[in-house]
């Protein structure tokens, strides 16, 4: 019973992706961590990627990166590697990829998967037993990660 459950989900999120031309969470074929098609089918919008990648409520990227293009932004980390130049050193779809589920291209890392909705210990579960119940949402959304791929591709040395 469970599986066709599962199973109906799955089909449901093709068909609303589908008619959006979203590419649902569960459907992105990764090649080697990367992701070669827009998960939107919309092309980003570096500008609001960049909205995408300071705000707290939404990517906060700049939490754990340094943007130094983004000196407005006040208490920028170093927790992760600093993002200028990285469109040097990454090509849109490997930064695609990393944005949706950094664990396919680097295993064991903290950052979080911003487009993956399943296959993870529910939030609750390791620390009260009371997980959410129901489907989860993603951290970002498809044109989200399209946007903060956007402005990424501005990133150069």
């Amino acid at each position: 019973m469970k599986r066709h459950i599962a199973l109906g989900l799955v089909l449901s999120a093709f068909a609303v992706s589908a008619a959006t031309g979203e590419t649902a969470p569960a459907a992105v074929s990764y090649a080697e961590g990367a992701v070669a098609e827009s998960l939107s089918g919309t092309a980003g919008d570096p500008a609001e990627g960049a909205k995408v990648m300071s705000n707290r409520g939404l990517g906060n990227c700049v939490a754990c990166h340094v943007v130094s293009a983004m000196p407005d932004v006040a208490f920028q980390g170093n927790v992760g590697p600093a993002l200028d130049g990285v469109a040097d050193r990454w090509e849109e779809p490997q930064l695609r990829g990393i944005l949706a589920d950094a664990k396919m291209t680097f295993d064991g890392t903290i950052m979080p998967s911003f487009y993956k909705n399943e296959g993870y210990i529910r939030p609750g579960d390791g620390y009260t037993g009371k997980a959410a119940e129901g489907e989860l949402t993603t951290l970002l959304t498809a044109q989200q990660i399209e946007d903060v791929v956007a402005y990424l591709m501005t990133l150069k040395e």
